[in-house]
């Protein structure tokens, strides 16, 4: 051993000394602490909530066989557990107008400008003087994109705008004409490049900061203030029209999609509620899910997440130690952490649940792994570590 060096500790030892406490008369080394731990704690784990509850992780069912060794269910029967489980009522601000036997549903929202959506997906299209321009295409519309464009005008589409570059909503771009002009913010189009698909054209015309269109007698004002969900998404407003755009960071009259919509940066998402708020905008549309949004959608899924913040920061800090890693193999790291991080999830949800069920679509369902998405991002992001912080 190197001189001044101190000894390697089992990592879960630290545990312990960041606020998991030794049961009380138990002097001796980790595996018989938390073997008494077991004993003690064994009627709570085997009927407990999370002996039993689906885990954002991945977590199994166990069960023990005629030999007396562990069995685990497949993942494919969790799912189907989960699948069969009743879910909350969707609350009437969630939904929205009834798709007809075409596939979407088309909506002129303000003078020139069209919502299109397939009761999931949505996306935009402007006529102006000077052409269509549209905005994303979402492969579940399609074609449909192009239809509900022949409906209103006979305009060609002459520009064509990434919103960001995931291909639910842009992989279909390649219904558009090849001689448009294409734009994206710089990340974007750095993206577009590397995937190399031929489905979602490169574009013509990048921008870093803010790019604004005049089309006759239509503006738009492209901006991209920073991260959010993605690298590159932007925010597309129509100032004349008081019309703003902003893709899966907004779901009026829903939480956000599972793991607050897999976002590269939720503090980028926080902050972007506030930014849509800089707008002077009273029609929204998000990309998802059922109808168009309004400013106070804005601020309702400000107040959600908000919520979830504050609750899953006191989570992190507050979970039972102890009686969380009484069940675990603590020579499993991995499990180690997924019972801390499934822990503080669960908790997390049990009181952000009752309290949105009623007010956001989606809450009973998507707001454990939101839970889950938010708790790493303080950890990860905002140095939120619990006890996993900084050693004495």
């Amino acid at each position: 051993m190197t001189a001044g060096r101190p000894k390697h500790r089992p990592f879960v030892e630290l545990l312990f000394d960041n606020g998991l406490q030794r049961p009380d008369g138990v002097e001796t080394d980790l595996g018989t602490a938390i073997g008494e731990l077991r004993q003690k704690d064994k009627r709570t784990y085997e009927s407990g909530p999370y002996a039993t509850s689906p885990q954002p992780g991945g977590n199994v069912s166990t069960s023990i066989n005629a030999n007396g060794a562990t069995a685990l269910a497949s993942f494919a029967e969790e799912a189907r557990r989960r699948r069969e489980a009743p879910t909350a009522p969707v609350p009437a601000n969630a939904k929205g107008p009834q798709v007809p036997a075409s596939g979407y549903v088309l909506d002129e929202i303000a003078d020139g400008i069209f919502w299109l959506s397939d009761g999931s997906y949505q996306s935009m299209f402007v006529v102006t003087a000077d052409g269509v321009v549209a905005v994303d295409a979402p492969p579940t519309l399609g074609h449909n994109i192009l239809r509900a464009i022949g409906r209103v005008t006979r305009e060609p589409v002459r520009h064509v705008i990434y919103s960001h570059h995931h291909s639910d909503h842009v992989g279909a771009m390649s219904i558009f004409p090849e001689q448009a002009a294409y734009y994206a913010q710089r990340a974007t189009a750095q993206r577009l490049k590397l995937l190399g698909d031929p489905r979602r054209p490169l574009p013509t015309e990048l921008y870093d900061d803010s790019l604004t269109l005049e089309l006759g007698d239509h503006s738009l004002r492209l901006d991209y203030p920073g991260p959010n969900h993605s690298e590159g998404n932007s925010f597309i407003y129509a100032p004349n029209q008081r019309v703003l755009m902003l893709v899966d960071v907004i779901f009026p009259g829903w939480v956000p999609f599972s793991n607050l919509s897999l976002s590269a940066f939720v503090p980028g998402v926080l902050r972007a509620h506030e930014q849509a708020l800089d707008y002077q905008f009273d029609h929204f549309v998000g990309g998802h899910v059922t109808r168009p949004g309004t400013p106070e959608d804005v601020r309702v899924q400000q107040e959600y997440l908000t919520d979830l913040r504050t609750t899953a920061e006191a989570a992190l800090s507050g979970i039972d130690l102890p009686a969380t890693m009484a069940a675990i193999d603590t020579s499993n790291v991995w499990a180690v952490f997924r019972a801390y991080l499934d822990a503080v999830a669960a908790a997390t949800a049990d009181e952000i649940v009752p309290r949105w069920k009623d007010r956001l679509g989606g809450a009973d369902v998507f707001t454990l792994p939101n839970a889950w998405a938010m708790a790493e991002s303080l950890r990860l992001d905002l140095n939120s570590l619990g006890p996993f912080s900084t050693v004495p």
